[in-house]
């Protein structure tokens, strides 16, 4: 097994740095977040640190880099106080990935890459069509990291959307039945598939099988 250490990888160049450190802490959330501005812009990009903070009430979180130049995302979710979060599905991912380019506010992203803006809700921010799960969300507060000077956004999910079939009856949403895909570092995008699921672990009992079992 090969080791590498911090003055090694310090020594790397900022490309390879980037990928060995992006790549080594595991898959990712892959997502498509939608915004509006003020003067009705509509913004897409895509982001690989959406996470769950709990379920009720029912909140996320995710990582912005720092504002150091224009963020169209936060500026609009700061004014407006909603975004959407749209997972990436295997047949959206070069779209997808296109929208991590440095576009002007002035441009819209989902018109670049040829994703459908739709709306759900009666708040005015758009989702992503194409999507096969979407969340409708609402801003609730942010913290700096210090540490390197990323903000932590966190939000509450207000609304969820997606394909029915992907539904089980204990409303566990399955998410390869939707081609849903991951990250692996900053470019890698997978094709996740389930291998089992489980009962809760209980201490001293046997681990259980809910899928293998039919439940």
């Amino acid at each position: 097994m090969k080791k590498i250490t911090r003055s090694e990888w310090d020594s790397l160049s900022k490309v390879h740095r980037l990928n060995l450190i992006n790549s080594c802490t595991g898959y990712k959330s892959a997502n498509l977040i939608g915004t509006k501005s003020e003067s009705g812009i509509t913004n897409l990009a895509v982001f690989s640190s959406v996470t769950h903070l709990g379920s009720n009430p029912a909140m996320l979180g995710f990582i912005l880099r720092p504002n150091v130049v224009a963020r169209n995302t936060y500026e609009n979710l700061k004014s407006n106080g909603y975004f959407t979060v749209n997972h990436i599905a295997q047949n959206m991912i070069a779209q997808a990935h296109q929208t991590s380019a440095s576009y002007n506010a002035e441009e819209s992203e989902f018109e670049i890459v040829n994703l459908t803006e739709e709306y759900l809700s009666e708040i005015d921010v758009p989702f992503v069509k194409e999507s096969p799960v979407k969340l409708l969300c609402k801003y609730l507060n942010e913290y700096e990291i210090k540490e390197n000077n990323t903000i932590h956004v966190i939000a509450s999910i207000v609304e969820i959307y997606f394909k029915e079939e992907i539904l089980h009856e204990d409303y566990w949403l399955q998410l390869d039945k939707a081609d849903v895909v991951t990250v692996n570092g900053l470019d890698g995008y997978c094709l996740p598939q389930i291998l089992d699921r489980f009962d809760y672990a209980r201490p001293h009992l046997k681990t259980k099988s809910i899928l293998k079992n039919g439940t």
